[in-house]
Parts: C-alpha cells; sequence; structure tokens
C-alpha cells in the first residue's frame, strides 16, 4: 500500500504567530498519521506535512483536520479569496529515499 502525504501553505498573522504555533505543537497526531512536519518557509509563511498509512486515512480522519483548522481560522490570514486560508494538496507517495 503506498504511502499518502497531505501539504497544507498557510499565513499566520503576526499577532498570533505564538497562539498557532503552540496549537500546532500541542496537537496529536491524527489516526493514521505517522508523521507530522510544520516548515516555516517565510516569516510568518508555513507549510504542514503530513505523511498517512493510506489515502483512506487522510479520509477518515478530514473531518478532525477540518475542526483543528476551525479552531485556528483565526490567527491565519486569507490567502486569496478563492483559497481561503489555506492552500493544501496531498497526494501519493511516488519516490522516496
Amino acid at each position: 500500500m503506498a504511502k499518502f502525504m497531505n501539504l497544507v501553505r498557510c499565513k499566520v498573522k503576526a499577532s498570533h504567530r505564538e497562539e498557532y504555533l503552540k496549537k500546532m505543537d500541542e496537537r496529536q497526531k491524527f489516526e493514521g498519521m505517522t508523521t507530522s512536519k510544520v516548515v516555516e518557509v517565510k516569516p510568518n509563511e508555513f507549510f504542514m506535512t503530513g505523511e498517512w498509512k493510506s489515502e483512506e486515512d487522510i479520509a477518515k480522519a478530514r473531518p478532525q483536520m477540518i475542526e483543528f483548522l476551525d479552531s485556528l481560522r483565526h490567527t491565519l490570514e486569507e490567502l486569496s479569496p478563492e483559497l481561503g486560508v489555506t492552500d493544501p494538496y496531498s497526494g501519493s507517495v511516488i519516490i522516496e529515499k
């Protein structure tokens, strides 16, 4: 079974940076998630990555992920009217070394 990953880009309001990082650090892994990382690519702009056992596992966890995002929405800047506050992607891991 192929591993599955999700990546979510967001921008955090400078005034809410510490709150965002604390909540991300305290969050438990979702069921089926094997690893999770938060990467700062620019000041207050982050990518959250999650590795999952399968696509089915991420699908099952989606309601809990949305609930967690809802608890963070007030800390995030809108990326665009089309995207809202996150730019999410997911897919199968093709190459891993």
